[in-house]
């Protein structure tokens, strides 16, 4: 969820925090290009054009190296800093990053230790992690030495290393850590409705939750969560409604990068809104072949006349 994907979703609302991509951290002091390249962001203060704080997640396992990286992403106006512990993918596990450090807690210490103290007092810093690596054994020892290393919140994505993305998530793994550490905890995995995050809630205890991929499905699952979770009624937005957002963002899209890759992050978006618009899988069969940006916008401008005829008709 890059910095255009984040302007559109928090423009819809119902979200507290943003958090960038991972800043890989692995050799020196990263040059400030690099965190205004991932969080541009930073041009507005560190926060959305709607307002919403964006916080700079870091992944590296030299503490002071990443100390080193927080003190900048802090100098630049981050308004908080986000500490990677969960990424499952085997290249960034292989050089100890991401969810590899969950087999070394004592290290996952000095991390967030090294860090807090190279941040200022009043600048957050949070921290993501898995239940494990390869089990979870170790859960409450990791969580109990982030707590010790000051950290301000903590979320955890409710699956191991080893179970990666595969369903369920174990919500009931954060019940008696949720009751009992004196720092917020944040629920994450397979929250793709707002039922799935009232059940989350009921079962793990936590008063907190972080939307990922089921934020991409349903640009408006933050919205329709608070009205749930607050008994107020909400009308869910429609395809009309989420279908010009398309062309928004496949020309922002074409205005920051290379044409010859504008159209590809539309046509990932239109996977993940098929899950709950089948709509967006009519589109997506239609556009898949497309190269180019006015083509796109060509396809595009024909479903939304499609969409609005459609509308019309039923109303």
């Amino acid at each position: 969820m890059d910095s255009l994907m984040r302007d559109l979703i928090t423009g819809i609302g119902g979200y507290d925090r943003c958090v960038t991509e991972f800043v890989r951290v692995s050799q020196t002091v990263l040059p400030k290009r690099v965190f205004y390249r991932l969080c541009p962001e930073l041009h507005n203060h560190g926060l959305t054009p709607s307002g919403t704080p964006v916080f700079i997640q870091l992944l590296g396992s030299d503490p002071d190296l990443m100390a080193k990286n927080a003190a900048v992403a802090a100098r630049l106006g981050a308004p908080g800093i986000d500490l990677n512990f969960g990424c499952p993918a085997k290249t960034v596990n292989k050089s100890q990053g991401g969810a590899s450090l969950l087999k070394n807690p004592r290290l996952i210490y000095d991390v967030c230790a090294a860090v807090r103290a190279a941040v200022p007092s009043d600048i957050p810093v949070t921290a993501k992690i898995r239940l494990g690596f390869e089990d979870d054994q170790a859960f409450e020892s990791v969580v109990e030495e982030i707590v010790r290393a000051g950290v301000t919140e903590l979320t955890v994505h409710a699956r191991t290393r080893r179970q990666g993305y595969k369903p369920p998530a174990h919500w009931h793994r954060l019940a008696n850590v949720s009751q009992h550490i004196d720092i917020p905890l944040i629920a994450n995995g397979e929250m793709w409705s707002p039922s799935d995050v009232r059940r989350c809630a009921s079962i793990s205890g936590c008063h907190d939750f972080m939307l990922a991929r089921g934020a991409l499905c349903r640009p408006d699952l933050g919205l329709a969560t608070r009205a749930l979770l607050d008994d107020r009624y909400y009308e869910s937005m429609n395809w009309p409604q989420v279908q010009p957002l398309l062309s928004v963002f496949l020309n922002r899209n074409a205005a920051c990068y290379d044409a010859r890759y504008a159209i590809n992050p539309l046509k990932q978006w239109l996977v993940y809104l098929s899950y709950y618009f089948p709509q967006a899988a009519a589109l997506f069969a239609q556009v898949k072949r497309i190269k180019t940006v006015d083509d796109m916008n060509a396809a595009l401008s024909r479903d939304a006349h499609t969409s609005y005829s459609a509308q019309s008709s039923a109303a």
